[in-house]
Order: C-alpha cells, then structure tokens, then sequence
C-alpha cells in the first residue's frame, strides 16, 4: 500500500509539473538555480499521521459538497476533492458519515481516531482539530445585500436579454458548450461564457444550475488577490511596502524585507514543500501545501513562522504559505479599518458585482483558507472575472487601485527569471501557450479542472468548473472550447 501511495504521488506531482509548464530542461535549470540562491536555513515538516491529515481533508471535502453544493455523499465521494483527499486514499478510509441535523461528516482511521468537519452557515465547512466538536470562533451570517436576481438584469441579477448580439456567431458558441461537455467522463459541471460582459452562452451538468456553489480550488487565490487590491484601492498597504506581518517585525529578521508584492507573485521565498516543486520528493512525508488546509491549526501562525530558503523575489514557486499569508495581512486590515472581517468581502466586493453565492470557508480559527476552500456559481466567478476584463471598474466605480490589473496579469520576475512565462500575481498567464487563446490571455485555476480565463483581445470572459475526477477529460475538452469560442466572436478593435 505505501508503494501505491508513493506511486500516486509522484503522479500528482509530475501531472504538476506539467501543468505549471516544466520541460525537462527548465527543471534543471531552475534546480541549478535555486540550489545557488539556496539559505543554510533548516526544513522540519508538518507534524501529525498523514493519514489523519487526508481524513480531515475527506471529511471537509464531504462536508462542502453536501452542505454547500448539495451533492448526494456517495456521488462526492467518487467524484469530488482529490486534492487535499486523493482518491487513492479514500480507500485506508472508513466511509464518511453525513449527520444531516447535525450537519456534520465524520470519517474513520483503521486505528480508531475520528476526524470531523463541521457545516457553519456562511463560513461553510470547517475541519476540526481531533476531539474538538466546535470550532474556535464564532461563526457570523453574512447578509447579501442585493435585490432579488431573478427580477433584476444581468450582471447585478440573473435576468438575461433575448437573444446574442448580431456579431456573436451563436451557433459556434453552442459548439463550444458541446465540445466543453464532451465526452461525459469530463464531468464539466459548468461554462459561462460571457463577452464584453453580457452573458452569451451557458450550459450545467445534471444537479447543477446557475446558482449552485461548486468547488473551485484555487481560484480562491486570485479572490485573495483581490481583497488585497480593494485594501490597497483604501490605503491600508501598498503592493510595494515590506509585509507587515506580525512575526517577521524582530530586530534583523530577513523576513522583514518580502514585499506584499513579492508574495503576490508567488515569490516570497519561504521555506515549505509542495507537490508542485520541481523536486518534490513525496517520500519526505506530507507536504506543508496541503497541511495548510488539513492541519486544523492556525493556518495565518504556521505560514508566518515557515523560514526563508531563497532571498525573496528571486524563486518563484507555487506553495500556499503566499496566499495564505495575504488572507493574513487581509484580515489585519480589515480589521485596522475595524470593519467586521467574515462580512467584508461580500460588502465591499460581492455586494458591488452581483455575487450572491460565494462562501468562503476557513481554518478552525476563523481565518480564511481561500488558497482553495470557496465554492461559487459558474455566473459568479464570470462576473469577478469580468472585473478583470474592465480593468478593476464596475457599473461606473473603480473596485481596484489603477494598475492593479496589470500587475497581476503581468509576468512576476522571478518566474521569468526561471524561463517560466506563466506566473503574475495570484494569476496564472498564457505565456507557455497552455491554451489555444492569445498569449495576453490570464486565468484563475483551480485544481481538478477550474478555471475562469480573460481574454482581453476578444472581450471574453469564460469559466468551466468541474468535478474533480474527470481533470484530464475536461481541460481537453475545455481546450477545444476556447478554440470555437475564438471563432464566435470578433477581434477586439
């Protein structure tokens, strides 16, 4: 069994690789780099059973599905949240037991210990640490103060006008909903397909409609991005200054000198591990990356005491210690202004785009884990990417400071110093040609197959979620997508 495991592993971790645009030769290369920048500073891993870590990862991925997306457990179970639970997993688990009145899931380890995730209301799921029946803070409802969707036009509410616009070919975009979901075993749950922000074209797989919160990875990190623009749009920081966490203020501390940018371009330089280095090793034990979900400690202390292993904004690498050290330096702002911290994004962003069914979910001590644990509609991840796509205005109003969109869709120089044209701030780019769109193209991406991709060249905005276990079928299928949408609609003058 510890063979298969390792096996699947290092599956996970080279299917990475290639998704993050490493060829052979930019690994070495960026090995031979890294390992002339590298500080004398020590590595100690996650403490706790792996075991126990992917029990707790089960449990809230269960958790999610049933209590936010509405999916029957069993379905879940074969179709939903590899990553923090990978399947191979799932088998040394016992079977998650769902308590609808207690709206709670529980999953058992061959040695007895139980782990649980626990429903909250609008923070949605929350892992608990062992033994503990309740999470360390209370949890808040989060009022949307939006007028009813239904009678209200898109995109502030979900009524549609009739028809497309005469310079959209709509026939070519319903071969593209046809091409993104095909085959089934692509299990594309959603596509929105918007251009120059009105709504052209939709489609949802069975159980799923327009309002339905799916799993959506870590495209919660553009989301923290965001909240960070809005902090700066209000003065609180600036891309520029050093991050003012807590832990890194000590006299002489080198941690002092990382940029809140450096940190948005996944460049910070602290010392963690994750499936996607390039010299991952999944025998070393179990990857920080993932224990930042799974760990049910505070998530903002454990990525603030990680040491440096490169000076900052010199190696970049995708590890969730960046954005869950933005959500850090989110909440003491949002706090410094003393607003309430659960209800800021949905006032002062959600409330302003039409977003009704965001959740984002946290770690047991109320922090906001949205490297990866929120849940939106296909329609509410269109409008934030039209956002994007209207360079940080809505309905007349600057959201995000100006150039602040450019910042994030434009190459972090760590990465380019790698020879890996695909990372901006919290973004991923086209750079490496990934997709069949322009090279200007930028894109939120989740695990297991989510993304919502800007094109600005073509005024789109498009969005594809899908169940986890079919990844490999559905970026195919969405590839092809992308490739007739191009065709449907005109260049941009």
């Amino acid at each position: 069994m510890r063979i298969e495991r390792m096996r699947h592993l290092v599956i996970v971790a080279l299917l990475a690789a290639v998704a993050i645009g490493q060829t052979p030769t930019t690994r070495e290369a960026m090995l031979a780099r890294a390992r002339a920048l590298e500080l004398k500073t020590a590595y100690v891993a996650p403490p706790g059973d792996p075991l126990e870590h992917h029990a707790a990862g089960l449990a809230k991925v269960i958790c999610s599905a049933v209590f936010i997306t509405g999916l029957e457990a069993d379905f879940a179970a074969e179709r939903v949240g590899y990553f923090t639970a990978p399947y191979t997993e799932r088998s040394k688990l016992g079977r998650p037991v769902v308590d609808r009145e207690a709206k709670r899931v529980t999953v058992s380890l061959p040695n007895g210990v139980v782990r649980t995730a626990l429903f909250t209301g609008d923070q949605g799921c929350v892992a608990l640490p062992k033994g503990a029946t309740r999470p360390d803070f209370t949890p808040v409802k989060v009022p949307r103060n939006l007028p009813d969707g239904g009678k209200t036009p898109w995109p502030m509410g979900d009524r549609l006008p009739a028809g497309n616009p005469p310079e959209v070919d709509t026939e070519k975009v319903r071969q593209a909903l046809d091409a993104g979901f095909t085959p089934a075993s692509g299990e594309t749950a959603a596509m929105v397909i918007t251009w120059k922000g009105r709504l052209i074209g939709e489609r949802y797989g069975k159980g799923v409609d327009q309002k339905t919160p799916l799993e959506s990875w870590s495209m919660g990190k553009s989301l923290t991005a965001t909240i960070m623009g809005i902090l700066i749009r209000q003065g609180v920081y600036n891309l520029w200054q050093p991050a003012p966490v807590p832990e890194w203020q000590g006299a002489g501390d080198p941690r002092g000198k990382i940029r809140i940018a450096d940190i948005l371009h996944m460049s910070s330089g602290l010392r963690i591990r994750a499936p996607q280095d390039p010299d991952y090793d999944p025998s070393l034990g179990y990857p920080d990356h993932l224990y930042l979900y799974t760990g049910t400690v505070d998530s903002f202390k454990y990525a603030a005491t990680r040491p440096l292993q490169w000076p900052p904004n010199t190696v970049g690498r995708y590890r969730n210690t960046d954005p869950v050290l933005i959500n850090y330096l989110n909440r003491l702002g949002i706090e410094k202004l003393k607003e309430v911290y659960h209800t800021f994004p949905q006032r002062k962003l959600f409330d302003k785009l039409g977003i009704r069914t965001m959740v984002m979910e946290t770690d047991p001590y109320g922090n906001f884990l949205t490297q990866g644990y929120e849940f939106a509609s296909g329609r509410d991840w269109a409008r934030l990417g039209n956002l994007y796509l209207q360079d940080g205005v809505w309905n007349g109003e600057r959201i995000l400071p100006e150039g602040f969109v450019k910042f994030v869709s434009t190459l972090a120089p760590a990465w380019e110093a790698d020879g890996r044209p695909i990372y901006g701030g919290f973004f991923w780019l086209n750079g490496n040609d990934e997709f069949p769109v322009p090279r200007e193209a930028y894109f939120m991406a989740g695990a297991g197959g989510q993304y919502t991709l800007i094109i600005p060249s073509h005024d789109l905005v498009v969005v594809r979620l899908g169940h986890f276990k079919g990844a490999t079928d559905g970026e195919k299928s969405f590839k092809r997508a992308l490739a007739l949408l191009l065709e449907a609609v005109p260049v941009k003058k």
